[in-house]
Formats: structure tokens, sequence, C-alpha cells
């Protein structure tokens, strides 16, 4: 059976690793970011960045323009960033201001696209972080963000959320993914204990065939330790 997703974030480095991952797989692939990802069938373009309310009528306007009527498998909202900093640096707010557009309002329209183009028994992922499970004093935008997303994957896994019946919502919190910039920006780090991009590109593919999917709402602690990977309910 071939599926139909949506990853929003097309074009990141995990991004990209999951639309090859569905495509190679024979599954129809709609790319949503600032540029085109060209193994997607179609693309989605962000232009407008300023504006939480405009940037979501875009989106809602692009997707629903391919789709029409359709309506997808899974969506998967990996789109985010990274920026440090505590309360005392110059660029404080700024960074703040930056982590909560990528991270929250790129998951808050996801949700809302999952409420219009979603399949009943459908699955929306969001992307949080282990780190905002605690307290992140050197990346306080980036904790701020994240822990936002984590209780918007709650609120949209109850059953007055909005979202089609039996859709499922899932958040991962990686530790740390093996990315190009994570290795350049760490390059005596450990990678062994990095998760691959592979393996959430894969168990994304579980999950959207209706598989071994966690109880909606779980937020997923993703730990690779020895090479070895665990996806564990926190």
């Amino acid at each position: 059976m071939s599926l139909k997703v949506v990853i929003y974030g097309g074009c990141g480095a995990l991004g990209r690793n999951i639309v090859s991952h569905f495509k190679s797989n024979n599954h129809h692939v709609t790319s949503i970011d600032l540029m085109s990802n060209d193994a997607a069938d179609q693309n989605v373009l962000i232009k407008n960045l300023n504006s939480w309310q405009d940037q979501h009528a875009e989106v809602v306007d692009g997707l629903g323009s391919l789709l029409g009527k359709q309506k997808v498998d899974a969506i998967f909202c990996v789109a985010g960033g990274w920026a440090g900093g505590n309360a005392a640096s110059q660029n404080y707010v700024k960074n703040c201001d930056m982590m909560w557009k990528q991270s929250v309002w790129s998951s808050t329209i996801a949700g809302n696209l999952a409420s219009k183009f979603l399949k009943q028994g459908g699955l929306l992922t969001l992307t949080g972080a282990a780190p905002a499970l605690e307290g992140t004093s050197g990346m306080i935008g980036y904790g701020l963000a994240k822990a936002a997303v984590h209780q918007l994957c709650k609120s949209l896994s109850d059953s007055s959320s909005g979202l089609p019946v039996n859709s499922s919502v899932l958040c991962i919190a990686p530790v740390t993914l093996d990315t190009p910039m994570n290795r350049k920006n760490m390059p005596n780090a450990d990678f062994s204990s990095w998760t691959p991009l592979e393996y959430i590109s894969e168990t994304f593919l579980v999950w959207a065939k209706g598989e071994k999917r966690p109880a909606s709402g779980s937020l997923l602690k993703v730990e690779t330790a020895s090479g070895a990977t665990t996806a564990t309910p926190v």
C-alpha cells in the first residue's frame, strides 16, 4: 500500500532523510519548507517569515491546492533549529524569538494541517528535545520552544483537540541527532552516542503504516549508546 505523507521541514537534514526514505519505499511525499526538495513529489514553499498567521494561511492554502479533497496518512513536523545563550546573553530575546518561530510556529501550524488534511486513524509527529525535559540554562530559547512542543503534543492527542477520529499524535525527544551540522559544531564528540537519522526515518515509516505506535500523546526520549538506539516514553 502506497502512503501519502507530508514532511514539514523537508529540507533540513532530518527532513531530507525522511523524504528519501519514504520515496525509496515508493510512497508519495509532499515537502513544506523555505525551499524545494527535488526528491519530493511536490513542494509547498514558505515565504512569510514575519507573521505567524500569514505563514499559517500560506501553508494551508499551498497544501490545500496540491491535495484538493485528498487526505494524507501522516504529517511529520521536523522543522526546527538551535541557538544557545543564557538570560545575560546579548542575543537572548532574539534567539528565543527565533527558536519560537522555528519550532512552535511550525508545530502549531502542523496541528492545524492535521485537523484539515489527515485521514481518520492518521499520524502526526512533532519534534521536541530530551534536554527540554529539564532546565536548559545555556540554551534557554531552545528549551523554552521545545518544552512548548512537548505540551502541544499532549493537547493535540486529546479527543477534543479537533484532530480526526482515532488519529495518533506522537512527539520524539532526541538527545542528539547525527547531522552534518552537529558534527561540524562538535567534531570531538562521541558519535556512537548520537542517533542516526535513518533510525528516525525507519521508525516514522513503521508508525505511518499503523504498526508499533506508542499510545497517542506519548513523548519519546530517543537516545543512543554504543550505536544502539531506543525510544522510551517519558
